[in-house]
């Protein structure tokens, strides 16, 4: 039995099109978006009158992509444990060319940094980013060498 490859992350978000910005900002591109309803997506969910409507995104050189999900019904808006800490899914790591850019443009955007850049080892530089609805995410800048 093998893994042939990673699929997708997927993300609940209750603005999508906040979410979707935000990522779109980053450098990601839309490859797809969606809305689906009806007896196989409850099925597949597990619940009764499900609709959501999904942005598909991807790097560009990439196949991995990052599923964003708004649930029209059933809403469930209880904010998520956000902490690096919080057991689950916690965050998403991303490779940068410059963390030092890449802050700069998060915090234009209105999004904070947890704590400052860190080296980690001698491979790294690393922070982690509070983005829309307390989405977590790794900046990751491997060192030049």
């Amino acid at each position: 039995m093998n893994i042939n490859r990673m699929d997708h992350v997927s993300i609940n978000v209750l603005d999508l099109a906040k979410a979707k910005d935000f990522f779109v900002g980053l450098g990601f591109v839309v490859k797809a978006e969606w809305e689906t309803s009806g007896p196989q997506l409850d099925r597949v969910t597990g619940l009764r009158n499900a609709k959501t409507s999904c942005v598909a995104l991807g790097i560009p050189n990439g196949e991995t992509w990052l599923e964003l999900v708004h649930y029209h019904s059933p809403v469930d808006s209880r904010p998520a444990p956000n902490e690096v800490s919080s057991p689950g899914l916690r965050h998403l790591c991303l490779n940068v060319e410059s963390l030092d850019e890449m802050i700069r443009h998060i915090e234009r955007q209105g999004y904070t940094i947890i704590h400052p850049v860190e080296p980690f080892g001698e491979t790294y530089r690393l922070c982690y980013v509070r983005g829309p609805e307390g989405i977590l995410l790794e900046m990751a800048e491997t060192s030049r060498r």
